[in-house]
């Protein structure tokens, strides 16, 4: 009964926060569509930003104020706002979303994750995400490009266009490499090397890395781990039965080697970075072992 009522209680204050944060956003996107000045929306951006974070911040309290999980950070200390980072992350549940917020909020600037072009559509949610600047991508199938191999490329240059306003203002993007959140089915359908993570993708990141260019330097290596791999649901998070996350973050800083290729036509660069790739991974597997038994048994 007792997490019942506190599952109720952060689930009506988050839902409170989201209410209120979503009509200055609104109002702050639709000003943004009538008035396609570049300056007005350059302030319009730097706006809804602010109210994201606020929003992220009274999160924050709310999970602060009605429950007593523990957000045990490390390697978090020295971020800069100013600077551009790659965020990389295991995923296991919708409480990695929290756990990052807690991790990255003022921080390093408001993450962004690459979305797919048609998401744009997505009643509210659409225009919230266009109204952050959420950069939305459009990849094109080997199938329809060997149909229409004049559209080759075309995807690239469609990303790299939404990437534009990111261009001289720091921005953190978000990647979650696994492409799908953790489970123990998944892991032995996919035959994983990892005892604790599926097959990393890396198309994605190379992808975005290729389209920032030289802005993209710093990684942030993100390692989130859950009690005994007891991988909790977000109701339990709202419900203040998850009593210990540990967020462990790696600042790691890219080679030239890595920010000069081009990962689709360059095989010799497609192999270097996979092996990058394989390389963190195996360190993070490694890592969430060491944390796992850290944790007492719930």
């Amino acid at each position: 009964m007792q997490s019942l009522i506190i599952g109720l209680l952060t689930s009506t204050l988050v839902l409170l926060n989201t209410v209120i944060g979503m009509i200055p956003l609104t109002l702050m996107a639709l000003l943004k569509v009538v008035i396609p000045l570049p300056i007005f929306r350059k302030h319009c951006s730097a706006a809804i930003v602010l109210i994201a974070e606020s929003w992220a911040e009274v999160c924050k309290w709310i999970f602060a104020f009605t429950t007593s999980t523990r957000w045990d950070i490390r390697g978090a200390e020295n971020l800069d706002s100013s600077k551009s980072y790659m965020i990389i992350s295991n995923h296991q549940s919708w409480v990695d979303i929290p756990a990052l917020i807690q991790t990255f909020n003022r921080k390093i600037p408001y993450f962004k994750f690459f979305l797919k072009k048609e998401l744009v559509w997505v009643p509210l949610l659409g225009l919230a995400w266009w109204a952050l600047d959420y950069p939305f991508m459009k990849r094109y199938s080997k199938a329809y490009l060997k149909k229409y191999p004049h559209r080759k490329g075309a995807d690239f240059e469609i990303t790299k266009a939404s990437c534009e306003k990111f261009k001289d203002i720091p921005v953190s993007l978000m990647n979650f490499l696994e492409g799908t959140r953790f489970t123990e089915e998944k892991c032995h359908r996919q035959s994983s090397p990892y005892r604790y993570l599926l097959r990393p993708k890396a198309g994605g990141v190379a992808f975005a890395l290729q389209i920032m260019g030289q802005q993209v330097r710093h990684v942030l290596d993100v390692t989130v781990v859950y009690p005994e791999g007891e991988i909790p649901g977000f109701w339990s998070l709202l419900s203040g039965q998850v009593s210990t996350v540990i967020v462990d973050v790696r600042q790691l800083e890219l080679g030239e080697e890595l920010l000069q290729g081009n990962y689709e036509e360059d095989l010799e660069f497609r192999k270097l970075f996979h092996r990058w790739v394989a390389t963190l991974w195996q360190q993070k597997d490694d890592n969430i072992g060491r944390l796992r038994q850290e944790l007492p048994s719930t």
